[in-house]
């Protein structure tokens, strides 16, 4: 089953990067355009020395043939000296700490409040969980980070709203991606949990006197998780790569803002590079959730 899986992930790369390295060239403009027109010969030159005036086909061999066998993504067609990997190596161990921090707020807040809705299904503890679980859904980063900012960074000492200099910077950020995807998380461990609860090994465990928390932790929770467990891979995927617009409110110098400075700039190898990228976290996340419910559930493990 493993196996079959990272074959699955290498073809899902090799097709993610080749769609993307063909449509990013279909985009009207040129990663050369500026306020001032270059003449004709200057933008000749140009394309020549990063091999854009190639055929697309010849483009695409070589692209590959330089990251397969040198391990070079190419040079940032923007940002003159600066290589694609340097800016992924600078921004991604940002990205990367404030997603953990954020994913380890989701887990923690998210799962306890969708066992909690389920113990007490159709009781006022539900409905809250419920409601504020949607509310968290529908309403955007963009509209929860400044509400952060105004009613906890202006208010509490040691936290900050803008900046990635300071333990303090780190609070506001991670909080609005946990709470965001905390939501999606208590409804979906609601919903695993249920599931669970109304089977006919819980009803004989309780019938044999085991209590609400030992038939929680003992007998459901390991089934209950599994669709939570399903949409973590992604979303941690996802989280460690960065949010722009979370990245954006509060000035965090992480990878979000390459992904639509790139496409704005049309740097073409910069687009190839966070798309590979964020592939590759893709795979490795999904196939970490797919060990982890193997671990919890004896029949994926059999059938493996």
């Amino acid at each position: 089953m493993i196996l079959k899986r990272l074959g699955q992930g290498l073809l899902v790369l090799l097709v993610l990067e080749t769609v993307t390295f063909f449509l990013i060239r279909l985009l009207p403009g040129h990663p050369f355009m500026g306020e001032k027109k270059l003449p004709e010969h200057v933008l000749q030159q140009l394309q020549a020395s990063y091999g854009l005036d190639q055929a697309p086909l010849v483009q695409y061999g070589r692209y590959w043939w330089n990251m397969l066998v040198h391990g070079d993504l190419g040079p940032s067609l923007v940002k003159e000296g600066v290589s694609v990997a340097d800016m992924i190596g600078q921004s991604f161990p940002v990205s990367l700490q404030l997603g953990v921090i954020g994913m380890a707020i989701s887990i923690l807040a998210g799962i306890p409040a969708g066992i909690v809705a389920a113990l007490y299904k159709n009781r006022w503890m539900d409905w809250w969980v419920m409601l504020v679980s949607m509310a968290g859904i529908c309403i955007p980063a963009f509209v929860v980070a400044p509400l952060l900012g105004v009613a906890l960074g202006m208010h509490v000492p040691g936290l900050s709203v803008a900046g990635w200099d300071s333990p303090g910077c780190v609070v506001l950020p991670a909080l609005t991606l946990g709470l965001v995807n905390a939501a999606y998380l208590a409804r979906l461990t609601r919903g695993g949990m249920l599931e669970v609860l109304g089977q006919d090994f819980i009803r004989t465990a309780r019938a044999k006197g085991a209590g609400p928390f030992r038939t929680v932790w003992k007998h459901a929770l390991r089934g209950g998780l599994i669709p939570a467990l399903s949409y973590l891979g992604p979303a941690f995927a996802a989280m460690i790569t960065g949010s722009f617009v979370v990245e954006t409110c509060f000035q965090v110098p992480g990878m979000g803002q390459h992904f639509v400075n790139a496409t704005t700039d049309r740097d073409y190898f910069l687009i190839q590079g966070l798309v590979l990228f964020y592939g590759i976290l893709i795979v490795a996340a999904n196939l970490g959730v797919d060990l982890v419910q193997m671990a919890v559930n004896p029949r994926l493990r059999k059938e493996s």
